[in-house]
């Protein structure tokens, strides 16, 4: 791949990231592989992000080699968080992309230090490890390598299929270490989906997904969110969604409904106005002044979809009703870790590397 527009110096450069200093801004690049977006190549001082005390997230520690996201939902949590670097939530988060060049090495550093205690990695919990810059990139394999080197579990959320290229890798990882797989889908329709999803796989092609997971002998939990109010939370859809998962052999199931948070409600409202004018008045009415649906909307939710649960053989609705109770965003979803942890060396010995 032939990278074009490099620059050392950020200062000089009118598209370079704002706020960064020569210290950890390498360079900006543009590739007509990747039309219309920016990639501004980092030094990072730190590769492992620690999650607040107070979270409820099920995990402590997640790493995130890239900032922004080329799938470019319109509906992504993790939207705000370019705010911080002084760029949109909108348009900037789908075409302004941190890429943390170091982020493997730093990795491997701060794994090596005796305070690491092997404590749960998670990734995918901002934005997605197997987005289609990892393909040039390629941070993933290192990062497995490093934490599976120091016996520290590890699991994925994506939308990504991508993932399939790593799958002999995190099966063997799974010989060492947990790894848990989980997979976003929660449109079927395939033209809402390049709508709201425009930068994502097909429906079709994440199923396949979820399948070539399951048969490297990985478990893959399904998170089907947001659920959006009026567009795919009719039984219809939601039974064709879960018998679909179903065959494709998901090992479990977490369904949320939509929740629109800070700069990220605007930008869909807009989005509804452009595509499904006639839910704005309706969705003005059921968010009000908040980020989320009412009590009662996911009350009605999950008695609508506990059957479903049963029909399609994801087990007893209220244990999904506990798993949905404990996810937040970007949280593993239900089915995606293993049952039985593989045996680990003792503490202190450092694993083999898988390259």
């Amino acid at each position: 791949m032939r990278w074009d527009g490099q620059r050392v110096a950020p200062t000089e450069d009118a598209s370079a990231l704002p706020g960064l200093a020569l210290a950890n801004l390498v360079r900006t690049v543009r590739t007509p592989e990747f039309a219309g977006v920016t990639f501004h190549e980092v030094l990072c001082r730190s590769a492992l992000n620690k999650v607040p005390a107070a979270s409820q997230m099920p995990f402590r520690w997640t790493v995130n080699p890239v900032r922004g996201c080329l799938h470019a939902c319109t509906y992504c949590f993790a939207r705000p968080t370019h705010e911080y670097l002084d760029l949109g939530a909108g348009r900037d988060f789908e075409t302004q992309i941190v890429v943390k060049t170091n982020v493997v090495d730093v990795l491997r550093a701060e794994l090596a230090r005796p305070s690491w205690r092997r404590e749960h990695v998670a990734m995918g919990t901002n934005t997605d490890p197997y987005q289609r810059v990892e393909g040039r990139y390629r941070f993933m394999p290192g990062i497995v390598d490093a934490l599976v080197h120091h016996g520290t579990p590890l699991s994925v959320l994506t939308k990504g299929t991508l993932l399939r290229r790593d799958l002999p890798l995190l099966a063997d990882a799974a010989r060492h270490v947990q790894v848990g797989i989980g997979v976003s889908l929660a449109v079927l329709d395939e033209e809402l989906q390049a709508e709201l999803e425009p930068g994502t796989p097909t429906p079709r092609a994440r199923l396949e997904l979820i399948r070539a997971v399951r048969e490297a002998g990985l478990p893959c939990g399904v998170i089907v969110a947001p659920v959006l109010p009026w567009l795919t939370d009719s039984v219809e859809h939601l039974d064709a969604l879960l018998a679909a998962l179903a065959d494709a052999g998901a090992s479990g199931v977490t369904i949320l409904p939509l929740h629109l948070r800070g700069s990220v409600k605007p930008l869909f409202m807009a989005w509804l106005a452009r595509y499904r004018p006639e839910l704005v008045q309706r969705y003005d009415e059921l968010y009000g002044a908040g980020a989320y649906t009412p009590d009662g909307y996911g009350r009605w939710l999950r008695d609508r979809v506990a059957p479903l649960l049963v029909r399609h053989g994801f087990g007893d609705p209220s244990g999904h009703r506990a798993g949905r109770a404990a996810m937040r965003d970007g949280a593993y979803p239900v089915g995606s870790l293993p049952r039985v942890t593989p045996e680990v060396a003792v503490p202190g010995v450092a694993q083999p590397t898988l390259f």
